[in-house]
């Protein structure tokens, strides 16, 4: 949870107003409270069941269902579960005095467990853990603001001074690689796995005189077997590809004489002109600049598609026809046009070449004032107040003796 929430519960807790409206839904607690009801008909004092599968804070709300809605049992959190007892009055009794003391410690950990991953998240910005590396990672620095932290501000400048003050040294291993990539003459890559295996190829100089990575006992299997997309299996790709990038710039700048040893502080040096600049996929700007100004767009222009003599075509069937040619991504205008964005210049060139004078095809560069639907839709709002102005100012002219 972020903040903002854990205020909200912790009042809620504090002040003894708390409400079951977490993970288990209401179905779920009804089909609980059913199952232990018929069971507690049959049971005699001193018997147990237990609730198998129910973990960390759904096992917390259980607990307080159950303690809130029958009170002859003992709700008690095991390894397995939530084990229920069936007890006597003069152990009810006995459990109303111990609950007292115990007040305080409960609502603790009903907080502590609410709060979940969150705690980690807070220990990593409190330890000011330097840097934070991820790969392509906007997307993630998004999530950890909204589900952690605080909720998305309007402002974009607000969120980049937020996520700097959390993080303050960002390394974003897409934006590095995407750098130094084409000076290397290395193959294209898409995605981290590709750029982990070029990384650990023959095509990297710096392959045999690299750092040496060596597994904990209990991840030796990311040695052997590839786990895309497992969060560890991520994390060691992203840490590994920014230690073998980062020395193959230390190799660059001292090829001509005598490496020094190498060392992490050397690695973030070299490292250095790509710090807190995070990588933008289809934006106005190819990067984020999260510890000053943003840089000049460098995208190429966006097209215009106007489709003739085609009704009902698609969004994916645009895309098919243009395939061939280069990769697109296509956004719907209005009912027959159609945005065209390309991360290359040279794609951009070949449309408007190829496809000048098409007779059902017709690709120009989009203007915002003058494609734009909106600005259409006020540009002829205003030309309509305009006209019934100049009609009533007309209209209202006294005629002349």
């Amino acid at each position: 949870m972020n903040e903002e929430q854990e205020k909200k519960i912790k009042h809620s807790i504090l002040t003894g107003n708390w409400r079951v409206r977490s993970s288990l839904d209401k179905d779920q607690i009804k089909v609980v409270i059913d199952e232990v009801t018929r069971w507690l008909a049959l049971a005699e004092e001193g018997d147990c069941m237990t609730l198998p599968g129910i973990t960390g804070f759904q096992a917390f709300t259980v607990q307080l269902v159950l303690k809130q809605a029958l009170p002859g049992i003992q709700a008690v959190r095991t390894d397995h579960g939530v084990t229920v007892k069936k007890v006597g009055k003069q152990h009810r009794w006995y459990l109303a005095g111990a609950s007292c003391d115990g007040e305080g410690r409960w609502k603790e950990k009903l907080l502590l467990s609410a709060r979940g991953f969150s705690v980690f998240f807070q220990m990593l910005v409190k330890a000011q853990k330097q840097p934070l590396v991820g790969h392509n990672m906007m997307m993630d620095l998004l999530h950890l603001h909204e589900k952690f932290f605080r909720p998305l501000p309007e402002s974009y400048h607000q969120f980049k001074r937020n996520i700097h003050r959390l993080f303050p040294v960002l390394i974003d291993t897409k934006n590095v690689t995407k750098d130094i990539w084409k000076e290397l003459n290395f193959p294209r890559v898409s995605n981290l796995s590709e750029v982990y295996e070029v990384l650990n190829s023959d095509l990297n100089p710096t392959k045999n005189s690299g750092p040496v990575i060596i597994h904990a006992s209990e991840c030796e299997k990311y040695a052997e077997t590839k786990y895309p997309h497992e969060a560890a299996y991520d994390a060691f790709l992203s840490g590994s590809v920014l230690l073998k990038v980062a020395h193959l710039l230390l190799w660059r700048v001292h090829s001509a004489g005598p490496a020094p040893e190498p060392s992490f502080a050397l690695c973030l040096e070299a490292l250095a002109p790509y710090l807190n600049q995070v990588n933008l996929i289809r934006a106005g700007v190819p990067k984020i600049n999260f510890s000053g100004p943003d840089y000049p767009s460098v995208r190429p222009p966006v097209l215009l598609l106007s489709v003739s003599r085609w009704p009902g075509v698609s969004e994916e069937q645009v895309y098919r026809e243009f395939q061939n040619l280069c990769k697109f991504d296509v956004r719907r205008l209005t009912r027959n046009q159609f945005l065209l964005l390309t991360n290359k210049f040279k794609d951009a060139r070949s449309v408007l070449k190829e496809h000048r004078g098409h007779p059902t095809l017709r690709v120009a560069l989009y203007r915002h004032w003058r494609h734009s639907p909106d600005v259409s839709c006020l540009l002829q709002v205003c030309g309509v107040m305009t006209t019934w102005a100049l009609l009533a100012f007309l209209l209202g002219r006294p005629s002349s003796p």
